[in-house]
């Protein structure tokens, strides 16, 4: 799945600045279109995902146009954030202000999403259902971080932006760090990971869709660790939470397995995705029960289930259970960051 949208991202790329010395680039010209009144982008219209490559008629352009206000802007799906680094990038290639100004509108946005204390909302503003709470799910706030943390340092191509989103940008960053440390979970007093979302006000792990429930989990805490390790000079608070993170990572490792696809011609999509031993690979869970640590599975029935093969065939094949997300973190990111801070 990283591959396919990889590859569709660096497609976007070559197609759209065809018409950079034109000063014109197709795809940040659509980016424009479907950007909300808000500032943010939806990621999808009526569950099909948007394509920046499509040459838009006439009347799909005002059909777009019309939806100027509609609710559904988000940085889930790395929705808003992709379309603000891809803008600032075409402003560097062509020198059209109208992308740097729509780049800097959604960092705006950004910026007025985030809670007093520091969460970010899968949506804003819409705030219905689980989409208020405070998301690390597919790493969600942390991409909306990234970008305000390159905003903050000129980094990243971030470094045209008004010189006035700075500051803004620094003290965003400050409260999500402590809104961070402040969601991870103990279990028995000690510091472990981090659930998917959390109660806004109460800061407590909470459940999203009905297959997303309350879990310790094994692919976004590597985002919020990654993140962390960019901090310059952390705090003994911010050591902490990495370190302990880690070392729960460590104990839940899955030694012996690797995830993968089968074929069988008898299902659906011609393949089943299971779990198959193998002595040279290691896996991770994507959600962990808080109080044993046992992995568990989740179809849209709401019932934890021990085997992913457990569940109905849909969500088996259609979620990323097990995954080897923390693999770079731990064999080179983590030591690469103790090296630096002396902490060997």
């Amino acid at each position: 799945m990283k591959t396919n949208r990889s590859y569709g991202w660096s497609l976007m790329i070559s197609m759209g600045l065809v018409f950079a010395a034109q000063g014109q680039d197709s795809v940040a010209n659509n980016m424009l279109l479907y950007q909300r009144s808000v500032g943010g982008w939806p990621k999808h219209i009526n569950e099909v995902k948007i394509d920046y490559t499509k040459v838009l008629t006439s009347a799909e352009k005002a059909g777009v146009a019309d939806d100027l206000y509609r609710n559904d802007a988000t940085i889930d799906n790395n929705a808003t954030t992709k379309e603000i680094r891809y803008l600032a990038k075409a402003y560097k290639q062509t020198g059209n202000k109208a992308y740097l100004d729509a780049a800097e509108k959604g960092i705006r946005y950004l910026l007025t999403m985030q809670y007093a204390n520091g969460g970010f909302p899968q949506f804003f503003p819409d705030t219905s259902l689980y989409r208020n709470e405070i998301t690390y799910n597919d790493n969600a706030m942390i991409n909306a971080l990234n970008v305000l943390w390159d905003v903050a340092h000129k980094t990243n191509g971030l470094d045209v932006v008004n010189a006035s989103l700075i500051q803004s940008s620094e003290k965003a960053v400050e409260k999500a760090i402590d809104c961070i440390l402040n969601t991870q979970v103990k279990v028995n007093g000690r510091l472990t990971a981090w659930c998917a979302q959390y109660n806004k006000n109460t800061l407590q792990p909470a459940k999203a869709r009905a297959f997303e429930l309350i879990s310790l989990s094994g692919m976004e805490t590597v985002g919020i660790v990654e993140f962390l390790l960019k901090v310059q000079n952390p705090s003994p608070s911010i050591k902490n939470a990495i370190n302990s993170a880690v070392a729960w990572l460590q104990a839940s490792r899955i030694d012996g397995y690797r995830y993968v696809d089968v074929k069988d011609a008898s299902l659906p999509k011609g393949y089943d995705r299971v779990l198959s031993p193998d002595s040279s690979s290691t896996v991770w869970a994507r959600f962990y029960d808080i109080a044993t640590n046992k992995p568990f599975f989740c179809g849209r029935d709401g019932i934890k289930k021990d085997k992913v093969a457990d569940i109905e065939y849909e969500r088996r094949t259609g979620y990323a259970w097990y995954g080897t997300w923390p693999k770079e973190l731990l064999e080179k990111k983590y030591p690469s960051w103790k090296k630096k801070h002396n902490l060997e």
